[in-house]
């Protein structure tokens, strides 16, 4: 799996990508995660729990932790990668990364079309043995395929969309499939990236139910807390917030705010309660942790989104797990997140807002809403084992997909528009030549194949003997201090 954005940062795909890979990790699968160096100490290679590899490529971030597109400098980089790990599917992840579109574009550099065409190294080096005496052979039969997700919804009309979507349309150009978190996000990335509506799939995301529980005693209803955690930007609807909640704080003098988040929005809402004198009751959490949101989410009654745009809203999904009746603008893929009866819709603009608060504040002071019953529903309704399970078969689906031939790839990539297409077939071009360039000068012979790979029942071995041996030199040290061992 490749993308920009996975850990130590915490935010949506992140999780995603984490978590999804430790379940097919449990299945039975080898997974290895690429992403960009966090210097100074996420550098090379690092394990994470419970036997994840991940490569940190030491490669600059431009912003946002996002690196600059740099499609000949990454090459060096995925090509060892894929090698020695004796990689079979290139799972890119989110749009704006542009390690996953690069990796997407090198991996037909590995097939046996374009080996059968340019693979005159092979007749020297297919009988040779590596550094164990293995021989190599059976590196140049292997098809890598390619498998996109798409977590994000992006306009078509504006600079940043029209620019974003060229660069997603020319690396999805040959994918072997999409995945989309939403229909209304497949739709969107069939649109964008001018996709064969064959080759997408919809998965929606899922959370650990288990992390959200509902608190055990019901929350009074006198007053009412409204929650709200979310980055603080003008694409999660912050101003309609700050325009609704003055307005919900008149109508109702038992309802309080409570908002969690840190972003560019914060002083707009800092204005607004210090012009509506609500400091007791509006309460600004500033930014808040992953780990602290279902404390968050416990202390209130009704959860709010405002947001613009929404691929799917996996804070629905957490805020409902915990007991909170969800009030939503109806944007993206939002609608399909949750039942009718457990979540009520407004349209983005400020009475609407106001009517859906109004009509969810009801519904919670007059008991039509159980915090435990929605806590059951949406542990069945999202579990990563079903992610897991799906994308699994969208693996076996491209596994027997025909590969694509290089002079194939390159009519379609003319496509993709009149100049961006030239650009675009340059590069493929430059790319198989830089590509040939790096087979001569470091030959796969030279390459420290991975033979074995820590697994999970390591790892849970390890833990185990670390916790036993901390306990033991806590055992001696309560022995050394207790009274009796400093009589003697």
């Amino acid at each position: 799996m490749v993308c920009d954005f996975f850990h130590p940062n915490i935010g949506g795909v992140e999780n995603h990508i984490y978590i999804l890979a430790v379940n097919l990790l449990q299945r039975g699968h080898k997974v290895v995660i690429v992403t960009h160096s966090y210097l100074p100490s996420r550098v090379g290679i690092r394990w994470l729990v419970p036997g994840l590899k991940v490569y940190h490529v030491p490669l600059k971030v431009l912003i946002s932790n996002a690196t600059l597109p740099n499609y000949l400098t990454f090459l060096p980089y995925i090509r060892n990668i894929v090698l020695r790990e004796r990689i079979t599917i290139v799972h890119g992840h989110a749009s704006l990364s542009s390690y996953a579109q690069e990796a997407i574009l090198h991996a037909h550099l590995f097939g046996s079309h374009f080996e059968s065409m340019f693979g005159w190294w092979r007749g020297r080096e297919g009988k040779e043995k590596d550094r164990k005496g293995q021989s190599t052979e059976h590196e140049t039969r292997r098809e890598i395929r390619t498998v996109f997700t798409d977590h994000s919804l992006f306009a078509l009309d504006d600079a940043t969309g029209i620019l974003t979507n060229k660069l997603l349309a020319a690396a999805l150009n040959n994918v072997d499939a999409v995945i989309c978190v939403s229909h209304t996000a497949r739709e969107n990335t069939i649109l964008r990236a001018n996709l064969d509506p064959r080759t997408s799939y919809v998965i929606p995301s899922a959370i650990i139910a288990e992390q959200f529980r509902p608190p055990s005693s019901p929350l009074p209803i006198d007053p009412i807390t409204i929650v709200v955690v979310s980055r603080l930007a003008y694409r999660k609807g912050i101003d309609l917030l700050v325009a609704s909640a003055p307005r919900i704080c008149s109508l109702y003098p038992n309802v309080n705010f409570l908002i969690g988040g840190s972003g560019p929005k914060l002083i707009n809402l800092l204005q607004m309660r210090e012009a509506y004198r609500l400091q007791d009751r509006i309460t600004l959490l500033g930014a808040v942790n992953h780990h602290e949101v279902r404390d968050i989410l416990v202390k209130g009654n009704i959860y709010l989104n405002t947001s613009l745009t929404e691929s799917f809203g996996i804070g629905l999904l957490e805020a409902a797990c915990t007991g909170c009746f969800i009030v939503s603008t109806r944007v993206g893929g939002v609608p399909e997140v949750l039942p009718k009866d457990m979540i009520e819709f407004a349209m983005p603009n400020e009475d609407d807002v106001v009517r859906a608060l109004t009509k969810a504040i009801k519904i919670v002071t007059t008991g039509k809403h159980d915090p435990q019953q929605a806590h059951e529903r949406v542990s069945n309704m999202y579990t990563w084992d079903d992610v897991a399970c799906r994308t699994e078969k969208v693996y076996e689906d491209i596994m027997n997909k025909e590969p694509v031939e290089l002079w194939t790839r390159m009519h379609k990539t003319l496509r993709v528009g009149p100049f961006a297409g030239i650009i675009y077939l340059i590069i493929l071009i430059v790319e198989c030549l830089f590509f040939l360039w790096l087979e001569l000068v470091t030959p796969r012979r030279d390459i420290h194949y991975v033979e074995e790979d820590w697994k999970p029942e390591q790892f849970r071995k390890v833990a185990r003997e670390e916790k036993e041996r901390e306990h033991k030199e806590d055992q001696l040290d309560q022995t050394s201090n207790s009274p009796v061992r400093q009589l003697y």
